[in-house]
């Protein structure tokens, strides 16, 4: 590689990577501002109300209650975390009333929450928390405040940090829309490059499209993951009650969304043999491209629609996005697709129950969809 390739090259690293940074600020600054708030806040009440001198561990306690951690239940995480620190100083505390300060006594109340910890819970931030805490207490010097006055620090910074999660946080529906448009996104291109595989009879764009279909698991398990913390959020905080019914059908729909990816891994498999092995008619291969593209202009359309915040237009988008869908569903029968071979009767075959899940995550039933889908009755199988 040229020098001048290599700079372009990076040139072009360093700007994905402010994007990205620059992203991940933008959808963490309530969160920052949460983390701050709640440490703070607890650092201020331990000391002026409680009257301890340099409460740093309801500063702690607070902040990595609120820490940063995506997809996980909020509630639950904030409680394991807040509880792992609690107890971490209290043992902390405890054991080093009983047996002094050093570093076997560091090791013995180490081991002890460890056990503990796993006794109690196996949950991997409960676990760290209880350790980390409790050795710190051994090392760092007494506190002048009483024996058990900084298991009350963490306590108050427990209760700051759940406070703050309860009644300030983050938008539920905010990271699972921005999830599910990464996903339609890529599913649309799944469709569209298989479009192509089709178009230019290429069993190798095929099989990069197979692949690329794979690798989309990771983003709906993503999406799955975060709508069971918005739905935590949705149910407990009063400020999101009433959007427990929007996030809803965002999960009902990405049920739906993720039986049709699994669909189009089945498909695409199937399309990359087919054009590997078999000669399909020229009339077969234009109306194959032409569902194939009209199917991703739909993915696209609907992803539009599960992603937008106003009702009103969210409304708009689902509704075009079961008409374009239906339209496809209405060509879908072999026969009048111009297919004349077994192998290319099972691609429209694949497509049909895809299409059919489509159309339910666009808000359709079960029945409503299948009636879409033109009548196999009487069709002269091939």
């Amino acid at each position: 590689m040229q020098p001048a390739d290599r700079a372009r090259a990076l040139l072009r690293s360093l700007r994905t990577r402010t994007r990205v940074g620059l992203t991940r600020v933008r959808t963490g600054v309530l969160q920052s501002v949460q983390m701050t708030v709640a440490s703070v806040g607890a650092y201020v009440i331990a000391e002026q109300l409680l009257g301890h001198s340099g409460p740093i561990f309801a500063a702690t306690a607070a902040l990595v209650s609120l820490g940063f951690a995506k997809g996980e239940l909020r509630y639950r995480r904030v409680l394991e975390v807040s509880i792992g620190c609690t107890l971490g100083i209290a043992v902390g505390d405890s054991l080093i009333h009983l047996l002094g300060t050093g570093v076997w006594q560091a090791a013995v109340v180490l081991m002890t929450s460890l056990l503990l910890a796993r006794f109690l819970d196996n949950g991997t931030l409960f676990t760290t928390q209880m350790g980390l805490q409790s050795v710190l207490v051994v090392l760092l010097p007494p506190s002048q405040d009483g024996v058990f006055a900084r298991s009350t620090d963490a306590v108050v910074g427990g209760l700051c940090a759940l406070a703050l999660a309860y009644f300030v946080p983050t938008d539920p529906r905010r990271q699972p829309r921005h999830d599910l448009r990464a996903l339609v996104d890529e599913f649309s291109g799944v469709l569209r490059e298989a479009g192509r595989a089709m178009e230019d009879y290429d069993s190798t764009a095929a099989w990069h499209a197979l692949v690329r279909c794979r690798q989309t698991q990771p983003l709906v398990d993503s999406v799955t993951t975060g709508l069971k913390a918005s739905l935590e959020i949705a149910t407990a905080s009063p400020l999101y009650r009433g959007r427990r019914a929007e996030i809803t059908g965002i999960a009902h729909s990405i049920r739906y969304l993720d039986l049709a990816v699994r669909n189009a891994r089945v498909l695409t498999r199937r399309l990359a043999s087919v054009l590997n092995h078999v000669t399909l008619s020229d009339e077969a291969v234009t109306s194959l491209t032409d569902a194939l593209d009209d199917l991703s202009d739909a993915v696209n359309t609907l992803g539009n629609g599960l992603a937008v915040a106003a009702q009103g237009s969210r409304e708009s988008y689902l509704r075009q996005a079961r008409n374009e869908l239906a339209d496809v569903a209405g060509r879908l029968h072999p026969g009048r697709m111009g297919v004349r071979t077994m192998e290319g009767e099972t691609l429209v075959l694949d497509m049909r129950p895809m299409v059919v899940d489509l159309l339910e995550a666009a808000g359709m039933t079960h029945e409503e969809a299948l009636a879409q889908l033109p009548d196999l009755e009487g069709w002269d199988r091939v």
